[in-house]
């Protein structure tokens, strides 16, 4: 569809997306169902679940691409996919290194004073 509307993003090296709105839900629903993995009280979970909950729905609730660029204010559509992509990663990445969980040594003393402590 998004196609039919642009030729061209006018950003060197990002190609126009054939499909963009299946391209982004599809990210989104993954994206959802990674972050249900982490712990509920975690505060990365909370905000990732809110924005992507939130973009979904203006993706689900709008068939224009030029009216979901516009309402979710983020760029154009494929830039949204590139980030949605990168969040993604990043889930993964949370989910492999659980950095919720305890330190497996204590922090040495004063790490995170400014100006450093000798």
């Amino acid at each position: 569809m998004s196609g039919l509307l642009k030729k061209s993003t006018n950003l060197t090296g990002l190609a126009v997306s054939v499909n963009p709105r299946v391209e982004l839900r599809t990210l989104y629903d993954r994206i959802l169902r990674l972050v249900s993995q982490l712990p509920q009280d975690y505060i990365y979970r909370k905000s990732v679940e809110s924005l992507v909950k939130e973009r979904n729905d203006i993706i689900l609730q709008n068939e224009s691409i030029p009216v979901i660029e516009e309402k979710i204010n983020q760029g154009q559509v494929e830039e949204l996919i590139i980030q949605a992509k990168n969040e993604l990663n990043l889930v993964q990445d949370m989910l492999e290194r659980k950095p919720w969980e305890k330190l497996m040594e204590n922090a040495p003393p004063h790490q995170w004073t400014w100006p450093p402590h000798k």
